[in-house]
């Protein structure tokens, strides 16, 4: 799966995508969220505070409880305001 980091999140890791295998285990939104945290202390440091998140599934805006399904990219941004 092609992840996509935005704003902040891309900042934080450290670059503005990456390709993973996601384990078959790894179901949902938020199961891929604390899967990707636990792979590196920069992922964790970036996800740290899931609830502030924002997240879409190739293109999609979607919540944590949404299913993967075979979803190719997986986009994660904190919360845009406007102003």
């Amino acid at each position: 799966m092609i992840l996509v980091y935005f704003a902040s999140v891309r900042e934080a890791v450290g670059m503005s995508s990456e390709r993973r295998d996601v384990p078959e285990h790894v179901r949902t939104v938020g199961e891929l969220v604390s899967w990707l945290a636990t792979q590196s202390d920069i992922h964790a440091n970036a996800l740290g505070d899931p609830v502030r998140l924002r997240f879409a599934l190739d293109q999609n805006m979607v919540g944590a409880g949404t299913l993967l399904g075979d979803a190719k990219e997986f986009a994660i941004f904190p919360p845009v305001t406007g102003g």
